[in-house]
């Protein structure tokens, strides 16, 4: 099979009978009629999962991937790319923010450039100043404390190589960020520039950036650990020098020491950071543990469309 369309699918019944009619006009007009459109339903709420048992029924190119629950939006991405056939992968977001006939365009830059990847980045962060600036700011202080250079602002819309969705697949820890994962897996990656259409208000609100934020820094850097360990040497040498400074005004100088607010502060300071750093090293003890359960990344309730798992 020539080509794969990988979309998940969550509150997703408006978009659907559009997002389908589009991406196959795209598929159809790249390779003919040699191609699949998987989507996977995460759990969705509302009824997108009977919608897309009908096109499996009326559409021999879909495939229905039904999860047991809600697993979230990256692992529901890797189900799809597990249940691909295609020498090349289409993956996009099924709320038609992204046009799925980027398809056509992202294929032309790919065979160009003779890439693996070809991937969508906007021009510009959508929202307002403060989520342009605060994304900024994530991106600058994630790609120096971690080892991968993460693009800007980039989209779910990528278009792939067989060999690296093998390659991606490789990956199997529980914690997971699909787009350090797009990054680390190498291969020649190249961007095309896109503009994402704003058709509903982001489900990500800040407590959910700052838990994806945390959750990205500690899946891909062991650098906050070795601060840790560079601030409390600084904090010891620090506390020395001050020490070696009270002793030589007492002795030498026979000036007293600083009272109860030098040692207030100070406990409280200390007392913050040793909380903090306690709490760190939690969030890393608690990735171990859920690394070493070895539970699946989802659970598949159903698969609809394919000859071989025809329901």
């Amino acid at each position: 099979m020539k080509l794969s369309i990988v979309a998940t699918l969550y509150q997703s019944t408006p978009h659907i009978p559009e997002f389908h009619r589009r991406a196959s006009a795209a598929a159809k007009q790249l390779v003919g009629d040699d191609y699949e459109i998987v989507y996977v339903n995460d759990g969705s709420p509302d009824n997108s999962l009977d919608l897309a048992i009908e096109l499996a029924r009326s559409d021999s190119h879909v495939v229905v991937v039904d999860l047991s629950r809600n697993f979230g939006h990256h692992k529901a991405m890797m189900a799809g790319l597990e249940h691909t056939l295609g020498e090349r992968v289409f993956l996009i977001d099924s709320d038609l923010e992204e046009e799925p006939e980027w398809l056509l365009e992202f294929s032309a830059k790919m065979l160009a450039e003779s890439a693996d990847v070809v991937y969508g980045r906007q021009q510009e962060r959508k929202g307002n100043w403060f989520e342009k600036w605060s994304g900024e700011i994530y991106y600058s202080i994630f790609n120096w404390l971690c080892a991968i250079d993460h693009p800007r602002n980039i989209v779910t819309a990528r278009l792939m190589s067989r060999r690296y969705v093998d390659a991606l697949l490789r990956y199997r820890e529980r914690e997971l960020v699909i787009s350090c994962l797009w990054v680390s897996a190498g291969f020649k990656q190249c961007e095309k520039i896109v503009k994402k259409h704003a058709s509903s208000s982001s489900t990500y609100n800040l407590s959910k950036k700052i838990g994806h934020a945390t959750n990205a820094i500690t899946s891909f850097s062991e650098v906050p650990l070795r601060l840790i360990f560079y601030v409390g040497i600084i904090i010891f040498v620090c506390a020395m020098a001050y020490a070696g400074h009270l002793v030589f005004y007492r002795l030498l100088l026979s000036q007293a020491v600083d009272g109860w607010t030098s040692v207030m502060v100070s406990i409280w300071v200390l007392g913050g950071m040793t909380i903090s750093f306690v709490g760190v090293i939690g969030i890393y003890l608690s990735k171990i543990f859920s690394e070493t359960k070895q539970r699946p990344h989802t659970i598949v309730r159903d698969v609809y469309g394919r000859s071989n798992s025809q329901h």
